[in-house]
């Protein structure tokens, strides 16, 4: 015979009450439910559980034993119970984000402290990469979602646009002279160029862009953030290819000026991805939503 967990539950409240009629109150059921629903999980343990007498109850040997093991298991179920409900109402979890560092700190920072006001014991887990290698961690499990340069082709990923970027290139005051008026992308071949390494998404999208215009380009200087992008083009060391959007303070105050090319190259997005088939913890899917919204 199967065991209703619903019986255990019965029995604790009856230990606890030593007495079936106040049992059933408790529960707000009638005593002869109560007594069957005992007498139910004693034929199915072949076990006497209880001493009946005029005064009330009390726990024989086999009752003890197994009131020792069911309520531990049930306390143990109904703090589950309660964890799960802290998810569900985000007041409690963890929220695992890959992200690069140029994403994170021109794009990600606003909707991160948002998100913590908002919902302060979720706690975060940031890990920086490339896009490759945030795809990597989010197939590995060390991420839930990742926030990466688009366009990333993985039949694999979920994948929702969440911010448009203008890649462009942009200068110092040395090379003011080249481009006092818009030039052609065939330009940029004969020029020293500063460059993102070769395994960032976003170099690869320009590199594949200006490839189908038959420009083929060669950096002088291939470096690992797009900070230091701004800074080596600022002393003038060559020309370099950033996101317009991240480089708007050196743009506006005059430190550096963008390349007006006679045919621009197309936008892109930054958006965010995750792994199609896997369910998402609310803290997740509502950080998600958040970013969609903006």
């Amino acid at each position: 015979m199967s065991i209703n967990l619903e019986w255990y539950k019965v029995f604790r409240t009856v230990v606890h009450n030593e007495s079936f009629s106040k049992a059933a109150r408790s529960l707000f059921m009638t005593q002869p439910a109560v007594s069957q629903i005992i007498s139910q999980l004693e034929g199915a343990l072949d076990t006497r559980l209880f001493n009946r007498t005029s005064k009330g109850v009390t726990l024989t040997d086999e009752g003890s034993l197994l009131y020792e093991y069911a309520n531990s298991a049930l306390n143990l179920i109904e703090a589950g119970n309660e964890k799960l409900q802290e998810l569900k109402n985000l007041s409690s979890g963890e929220l695992k984000i890959g992200v690069g560092d140029t994403i994170s700190r021109y794009y990600l920072l606003p909707y991160l402290e948002a998100f913590h006001t908002s919902f302060p014991g979720i706690r975060f887990k940031i890990t920086n990469g490339t896009t490759l290698e945030l795809i990597a961690a989010l197939k590995s499990g060390e991420v839930d979602i990742a926030i990466c340069n688009f366009p990333i082709e993985d039949d694999s990923l979920e994948k929702h646009a969440c911010f448009d970027v203008q890649d462009t290139f942009v200068y110092g005051e040395r090379f003011r002279k080249l481009f006092l008026k818009p030039v052609p992308l065939q330009e940029l071949a004969r020029l020293p160029l500063i460059l993102l390494e070769s395994k960032s998404n976003s170099r690869q999208y320009v590199e594949d862009f200006l490839l189908k215009e038959g420009v083929k380009i060669y950096p002088e200087f291939e470096l690992g953030s797009h900070e230091l992008l701004l800074e080596f083009a600022q002393i003038n060391l060559g020309i370099a290819c950033v996101v317009k959007e991240f480089s708007e303070e050196y743009l506006e105050r005059g430190m550096l000026q963008e390349v007006e090319f006679l045919k621009p190259i197309p936008k892109r997005s930054i958006g965010v991805c995750y792994l199609k088939g896997v369910s998402l913890s609310p803290a997740a899917s509502k950080f998600i939503g958040i970013l969609e919204k903006n």
